[in-house]
């Protein structure tokens, strides 16, 4: 057989690097970079994993998960509830509203079980132990303790905890809407009149301050949500609003729903050199 000559040699290789070319893709280095900037990460966090790999995988993993929860309706989502400032606002109210809602179904089945106990019949000593009937009657009382017991120490649970109402822009009620009103202008009556400065300057900016306020007025604590930049600055209206306190003691109507009312407010310190705040929801 004729060995091939030189040029048909030359001719095959350059074939080979042609396709190999054709096969590569050139992407703009901006662009690529684009597509990982716009795509969210999203971390799934599993409490359980398997050497066996799914028939189709819904995610790229470090790990294979067989399974794990309602798998037909998609990959479950974190239990753990929003943080208290993502509550704020419209979400606030809703969800107050559905925590009253399940308080009362709560104490309208613990009535319902305690009337269930109450006309069960008591035990008779003359029906022999082993009987079907009795038995399953005494099982039942069990089960219903056993439930009873369960609500009562939630509801006891729940009551020892000050029960807290967070104050947002959206708060219709009209109690929440007038204390807060009072809070604010003697809060900004105080830092007009003791407007921050260090060493002779005024200082002026703007932050976010979350404030909590006890039942009787005084005030529990302060927390700066959003730094005005100067650390001192901070400090000094922290001061302003525990000074301000004790406020006027929650009525009634405000008693019978919070122990304890929590504000976000926006604090600012302008160049005219007084203080102005308002509500915010971050």
């Amino acid at each position: 057989m004729k060995s091939p000559s030189t040029l048909q040699i030359a001719l095959g290789v350059s074939i080979a690097v042609h396709a190999v070319l054709l096969t590569v893709r050139f992407v703009d280095p901006e662009r690529f970079n684009r597509i990982f900037q716009d795509t969210p990460l999203e971390v799934i966090l599993v409490n359980a994993k398997s050497n066996e790999r799914p028939d189709q995988a819904k995610a790229i993993a470090q790990t294979s998960l067989a399974g794990g929860g309602e798998a037909e309706t998609g990959r479950a989502t974190s239990p753990l509830p929003p943080s208290a400032l993502t509550e704020l606002g419209d979400a606030s109210e809703d969800a107050q509203r559905k925590v009253d809602a399940m308080q009362e179904q709560q104490t309208l089945l613990l009535a319902q079980l305690k009337k269930q106990l109450a006309a069960m019949p008591p035990p008779d000593p003359k029906v022999p132990t082993s009987d079907p009937t009795q038995v399953e009657r005494e099982e039942k009382r069990k089960q219903l303790i056993k439930i009873l017991a369960e609500i009562e120490r939630r509801i006891n649970d729940e009551n020892s905890r000050p029960k807290k109402r967070y104050i947002s822009p959206a708060t219709r009620e009209e109690v929440y809407a007038v204390y807060y009103d009072t809070l604010r202008r003697k809060i900004e009556e105080k830092g007009t009149v003791n407007f921050p400065e260090m060493a002779g300057k005024k200082l002026y900016g703007e932050l976010t301050m979350i404030l909590t306020v006890n039942f009787d007025g005084r005030v529990l604590s302060t927390e700066i949500a959003e730094t005005s930049g100067n650390l001192t600055l901070d400090r000094r209206a922290q001061s302003i609003a525990r000074s301000t306190g004790p406020f006027d003691r929650f009525s009634d109507a405000m008693r019978r729903k919070a122990d304890q009312i929590v504000v976000v407010s926006r604090f600012k310190f302008t160049r005219d050199e007084t203080l102005e705040t308002r509500l915010t929801e971050r």
